[in-house]
């Protein structure tokens, strides 16, 4: 592909689509894609048989039905021992920094040994993160690697493109769909900037708004207006009033306890990166011991709160009732303490665990009058994805799909809590960005 040129007006699609070097670019994106699938398929599942090994596996092969309360004590250890190495010998770190939120920048090839390595090691061995950061790392810099050194380095613009096809192609495995990770892709990326971003809010909130009266006005009247729908998977928890009056104020807490999450992360993560090597030890043990401290308090395995949260929330969501009030609120708690540890010194992604701690939170409240499960589920989902990944729009289409048949009734809920919790995160984080600026203006020497 030709080198980028400067800045100018916008060129037509007709004409983009014409041009010989996009075309054999789009060619390269689709002979890509295969090989990146299966590289990303293959890191998916050694991860998984790792997790099973380690979780379960080992701990019935010693004579114990689930892993004892201590059992993330050793692991955790171990595990942190193989990313300080990682962290301090090989080149890129390891990867991002979960705590630093997404990184949609493309990743060098040198870099993706440590990320591999140093994702395995924390995601098998008990962190709490989520695989899609490695996962993005490694589509990016496999793309890249693809092409060689030199025409990368005269075409910034290839190796943009071609990292973000990368990410997409080996992204959508894990969120089990091509359109979240296209619409991940592109809201990450910032394309429009910030006049988009203030077109997209507004936007979200009338077709929000706009849903729930015209369901309301259609339940009401009985009238029909033939809307796009499939009638073979009716919707099983009706919208009520109850569900907006304490899903909106929820979804400002949920953003409030992401945001103080978050925060506490990436202090984690300024700490940690003055001595990488043994602090990296340090917050592994801390994580193991958030985790070991959620086996005895609820006489439940250790493995709940662990890992990415999978699995808990598929559990959590098939049987709520099964899950007491107590368990949740320790599960929030030891949960969330050691996914801040886990954001701030080890190697994954920040998403995965946070549609586990949002739901369990929201689901804190489900026995409010006119709240129910369902919607709890939803505002749960949508509000913590939005105010961590600070993309509305993709954690809408998350929520959507997660929901499966019950998506089309929590539509217009998902959408107005997607914009009132990720305004909440962005105005925390704005009053603290000021914040910080005063107090280093005043400190400044005059």
């Amino acid at each position: 592909m030709a080198q980028a040129a400067e800045p100018g007006p916008a060129r037509p699609v007709g004409e983009v689509l014409r041009d010989p070097g996009y075309l054999r670019l789009l060619l390269l994106a689709t002979v890509l894609g295969v090989p990146l699938s299966l590289v990303a398929f293959g890191f998916l599942a050694l991860e998984h048989a790792a997790q099973n090994g380690l979780w379960e596996h080992l701990p019935q092969h010693l004579g114990y039905a689930v892993a004892p309360w201590w059992w993330p004590l050793p692991l955790l250890a171990v595990g942190g021992l193989l990313v300080a190495w990682v962290v301090t010998r090989l080149p890129g770190a390891g990867g991002h920094v979960p705590a630093r939120g997404l990184n949609a920048a493309a990743t060098e090839p040198s870099a993706l040994p440590g990320v591999v390595l140093a994702g395995l090691a924390s995601l098998a061995f008990g962190a709490v993160l989520g695989p899609e950061a490695p996962l993005m790392a490694i589509g990016s810099g496999l793309a890249l690697l693809a092409v060689r050194s030199a025409r990368r380095a005269g075409s910034p613009q290839l190796v943009a493109v071609l990292g973000a096809a990368g990410s997409a192609t080996t992204i959508s495995t894990v969120f089990g769909s091509p359109l979240v990770a296209a619409v991940l892709i592109i809201e990450a990326a910032g394309l429009g900037g910030p006049g988009l971003l203030a077109l997209i809010l507004p936007s979200l909130l009338a077709s929000g708004v706009g849903a729930l009266v015209l369901t309301g006005f259609g339940r009401w009247t009985g009238l029909d207006t033939g809307g796009l729908a499939l009638p073979s998977v009716p919707p099983d928890d009706p919208l009520e009033a109850g569900d907006f009056l304490w899903g909106v104020p929820l979804a400002v807490v949920i953003a409030v306890v992401m945001w103080v999450a978050v925060t506490l992360g990436g202090r984690i993560a300024d700490w940690t990166a003055k001595h990488p090597g043994p602090r990296t030890v340090l917050c592994a043990v801390a994580v193991a011991v958030a985790l070991a401290a959620y086996g005895l308090c609820t006489g439940r395995s250790p493995e709940e709160a662990a890992l990415s949260g999978q699995e808990t929330l598929a559990e959590l969501a098939a049987d709520p009732g099964a899950w007491p009030i107590s368990v949740l609120l320790w599960l929030l708690l030891f949960k969330g303490l050691a996914w801040s540890v886990s954001l701030g010194a080890l190697r994954g992604g920040p998403i995965f665990p946070a549609l586990l701690v949002g739901p369990v939170l929201a689901l804190v409240f489900a026995g409010l009058p006119g709240f129910g499960v369902t919607t709890a589920l939803a505002v749960g989902i949508v509000s913590a994805a939005a105010a961590v990944t600070r993309l509305p729009v993709t954690a809408s289409v998350l929520a959507t799909l997660l929901l499966g048949r019950d998506a089309p009734e929590q539509m217009a809920v998902v959408l107005v809590c997607a914009v009132v919790a990720f305004a909440t995160g962005e105005l925390l984080r704005s009053r603290r960005h000021r914040g910080t600026s005063a107090d280093a203006s005043r400190g400044r020497p005059g």
